[in-house]
């Protein structure tokens, strides 16, 4: 057995692998693989998935949900553009390599982008606080959990002008307030399914509202949410297992559980690492991802053993990004606690 700390894609449940495997083999008579997008089965499917994550996130009324394609990549300049309010003018806050691309993207579509707050002074190693943000701003823009460095906002920013948040690392890793954003978007393959999928949670006062001219039908969220999220032929398995794994989700106590074990999974790791003299943290303590822990050897010298160590107990993924160095735990919502135990016991041996 390998324990999967990889940064993405995610980790899933075995039952949902198992359910998912199935359907590919027989959905109804046919592989899902080749099912039409436009059957009744699987516009059910599509139904289904978009109500579970109203269930799973409890998404209050007036808000649209959409599974497009793309990743958070295209998410960057779809936002920017449906976002654009008569200003043209945006707040964005750089905390990584993510935000740092949706700033460019942003710029890409004609708008007037301010840096809000930023933490490149110090690699991105910690998430930079909020002094003033600026009143004439169409909307304000934040990356939830950065994957790469290995920090997370603890609580949503206050603000009153509309909020946009990617959230492809974090979301339904723990509850969140969904009528405090205007979007949210977020690829499919960190905590929700396979790679291929990008969720849309947009509320309805923003669709088909932006101020520039001429976006692309397939840039505008309106056209999606007027089809259902069938403008196009849609990412068919990536939605049918993204909604196998709500409904696993769900039946298991839904976010708020899986909150609990992952900030216990975090705590036994984090705990480790701050007592064990050989290791350190890459990041500001109270900016911690629960996703992705980031930390580094304090001794050069031992890389050789310890990366032996963790390869002999069937480790994988445990490289740090190239940027940062070190190593990278990710420990999205499938990884089982016990999974945890078994890095946290090689740290404690070397």
């Amino acid at each position: 057995m390998k324990h999967n700390f990889g940064a993405g894609p995610c980790i899933l449940p075995q039952e949902v692998f198992k359910q998912a495997a199935e359907a590919v083999l027989d959905f109804n008579g046919l592989s899902i693989l080749e099912v039409s997008h436009r059957s009744a089965d699987f516009v059910e499917v599509m139904e289904e998935a978009r109500e579970n994550v109203k269930k799973a996130l409890n998404v209050p009324s007036g808000y649209t949900v959409l599974f497009l394609q793309g990743g958070a990549s295209l998410g960057f300049l779809i936002s920017a553009m449906n976002m654009a309010g008569k200003n043209k003018k945006a707040g964005y806050i750089n905390t990584g390599a993510w935000s740092t691309k949706a700033i460019k993207e942003a710029k890409n579509a004609g708008l007037d982008v301010v840096e809000v707050a930023s933490s490149e002074d110090v690699n991105f190693s910690y998430i930079p606080r909020i002094t003033e943000i600026p009143t004439d701003i169409d909307f304000l823009h934040y990356t939830s959990n950065n994957t790469i460095f290995g920090t997370q906002f603890k609580s949503i920013p206050e603000t009153n002008v509309p909020l946009v948040c990617d959230m492809s690392s974090d979301i339904f890793s723990k509850e969140i307030d969904v009528s405090k954003f205007a979007l949210i978007y977020a690829g499919a393959q960190k905590n929700l399914g396979p790679a291929g999928a990008t969720l849309y949670i947009v509320k309805d006062e923003f669709l088909g509202k932006s101020s520039l001219d001429n976006i692309p039908s397939y840039l505008d969220l309106n056209v999606h949410a007027k089809k259902d999220s069938m403008f196009n032929t849609p990412p068919v398995y990536s939605v049918f297992v993204s909604n196998l794994n709500l409904k696993h989700l769900l039946k298991n106590g839904g976010v708020k559980a899986i909150e609990k074990v992952n900030e216990e999974k975090a705590a036994l790791l984090y705990n480790e690492i701050d007592s064990n003299p050989n290791f350190e943290g890459a990041t500001k303590k109270e900016d911690r991802s629960l996703m992705n822990v980031t930390f580094k050897l304090t001794d050069e010298t031992k890389k050789e053993k310890f990366d032996k160590l963790w390869n002999d107990a069937n480790i994988v993924g445990m490289k740090g990004h190239r940027s940062v160095g070190g190593y990278r735990a990710s420990m999205y919502n499938a990884l089982g606690i016990e999974n945890v135990k078994v890095l946290v016991n090689v740290l404690k041996s070397l």
